[in-house]
């Protein structure tokens, strides 16, 4: 996501934070690292997919909570505090007797811009390694969620495991931004081995031409990146794929 706003280059600050079971000391340490990365020049910064919760189907409902609530209120008040763009991550959202993965964005206002219910919900069965299905207690979302932007700039909050994360984590990445030619940043929790679910961590920044030009390890940390979008519209010229593609044999339609 890439806001209007934001004409010309700007730092990236991803907050790969570690997730405890104590909510509140999670949102403190949250919201202490927004300000962190704000005071070294971030201009948009993100938070890790359930960055609140321990990600697990059996922490969904516990930790729970209606948007606006706790997380989201404190999300907005730093937001506006630092004039920054936040990426709060995702928490679980319960609406209506159901459970959500949910991820709110605001501006530098602390207006919420956007709120996204994870559409795609994970479920894996790799037999010997990891089982984990989402749909066991989270429902999916039903509408794209989308708010004033231009595209140069793709955001994934996710909790990648030991199974995918090597596997797939920076090649789903490489892949989008150069099928895009935008730049992608992944932002990941913190690995914690003794967890019920084990992070990869890696939280990475890709550039347009396929290049990661940032990435963290796997312990807690803010990875920086300074986004160049001169580099953006260069590569775009070089190879101009969005000028050809071909609409007259194939569109995307947006059914909601």
């Amino acid at each position: 996501m890439f806001l209007k706003a934001l004409l010309h280059d700007f730092r990236l600050a991803l907050i790969q934070l570690h997730v405890s079971a104590v909510k509140s000391e999670n949102l403190q340490r949250a919201c202490g690292l927004v300000r962190e990365a704000s005071a070294k020049g971030a201009k948009v910064v993100a938070l890790p997919e359930c960055f609140n919760s321990p990600y697990g189907t059996q922490y969904f409902k516990e930790y729970a909570e209606k948007i606006p609530g706790e997380s989201t209120k404190k999300l907005s008040e730093v937001a506006k505090e630092c004039s920054i763009y936040l990426v709060g991550g995702s928490i679980p959202e319960e609406d209506g007797g159901k459970l959500y993965n949910t991820c709110a964005v605001f501006g530098p206002d602390g207006a919420m811009l956007a709120k996204h219910r994870k559409v795609h919900l994970f479920d894996i069965n790799v037999p010997g390694k990891i089982q984990f299905k989402e749909s066991e207690t989270l429902s999916p979302g039903n509408s794209f969620s989308m708010f004033d932007t231009r595209c140069q700039l793709l955001i994934y909050p996710g909790a990648f495991n030991l199974t995918t994360g090597p596997a797939h984590w920076e090649l789903l990445q490489r892949g989008r931004a150069v099928d895009n030619q935008v730049y992608v940043a992944a932002v990941s929790p913190a690995r914690d081995e003794k967890a019920s679910y084990v992070a990869w961590g890696h939280s990475t920044v890709v550039n347009p031409w396929g290049e990661v030009i940032a990435k963290a390890g796997a312990e807690e940390t803010v990875l920086y990146t300074d986004i160049d979008l001169k580099k953006l519209a260069e590569i775009r010229q070089q190879i101009p794929i969005l000028s050809q593609k071909r609409c007259d044999l194939y569109g995307i339609e947006m059914k909601k």
